[in-house]
């Protein structure tokens, strides 16, 4: 890559659970080294995650990185920089549904599964039980599951523990899910958002913003939500599976890098 003037700048999106960072949540000091050494030369690092807004902040603070737009929510809210926002960033563009057609179809399928909306302001409202991922609980609250299908959302999120990868797969291709865009995670999680709306068309609206051509495009993901982002990205660019990526997360991609545990972000980006 060269960074000869400002047009030459990549746009790199990096996923953050199994990418950035390990599958146990550390970040590798080598990673925050080349992240910093490659943004130093010009290019527009962000960040594309499923996560809501209240975790990404803190990853971007990890890496040190202030990207002029940031993607939570598998795709549904795009943050900008703005130096009078709380935090640093503001709203900048946001897609929400009504979730009750969809929660209603899952719970005839799943009838024990946790459920939980997060609404346009990044609250989450569950019902079910309690929930894995640290952010849903200390930013939301408990509700009766008829509450959920009242909240305007960007995303739902259902778990079933019970369920085994390959059975909730099943379970998920027979629901017929319409008029919404569906992941399904490494465990028995499923991610929904507005029809549509995915990490590759909210990073298609950055791309535009900051007017980078679509040859000089580069994502790295390593999950299912990943693939619409990666097969964005490697249409004119280059889209990067982590090496210990599904296989058809792999097939979405056209590189490959090293899994999350050998650093695989910072053995790409040392040959940049």
């Amino acid at each position: 890559m060269s960074t000869d003037s400002l047009t030459d700048r990549w746009l790199i999106a990096l996923d953050v659970d199994g990418t950035v960072l390990r599958e146990d949540g550390s970040l590798a000091a080598d990673v925050v080294k080349q992240v910093a050494r490659v943004r130093d030369l010009g290019h527009e690092i962000t960040l594309s995650t499923g996560r809501s807004v209240a975790m990404t902040l803190p990853v971007l603070d990890r890496l040190k990185i202030t990207p002029e737009y940031v993607v939570c929510s598998n795709g549904a809210i795009t943050l900008k920089r703005d130096a009078d926002a709380p935090f640093g960033y503001s709203r900048e563009h946001v897609e929400t549904f009504d979730p009750s057609q969809v929660l209603t179809t899952i719970r005839g399928h799943l009838t024990s599964a946790r459920y939980a909306v997060e609404d346009e302001d990044g609250l989450f409202f569950y019902s079910g039980g309690e929930f894995p991922e640290g952010g849903i609980e200390a930013n939301g609250q408990s509700v009766e599951f008829d509450e959920l299908l009242k909240v305007k959302s960007t995303r739902v999120v259902v778990i079933s523990p019970e369920h085994a990868i390959e059975d909730f797969l099943t379970v998920v291709e027979r629901m017929g899910l319409h008029k919404v865009s569906y992941n399904v995670g490494w465990t028995a999680w499923l991610d929904i958002a507005p029809d549509g709306v995915n990490k590759s068309t909210a990073l298609e609206r950055v791309r535009e913003l900051l007017d980078i051509p679509r040859e000089r495009v580069l994502a790295v993901g390593d999950g299912r939500n990943d693939i619409d982002m990666l097969e964005w990205a490697a249409e004119s660019g280059r889209g990067v599976a982590m090496g210990q990526a599904p296989r058809e997360v792999k097939s979405a991609a056209n590189e490959i890098t090293s899994t999350d545990v050998q650093d695989g972000v910072a053995r790409l980006f040392e040959t940049l």
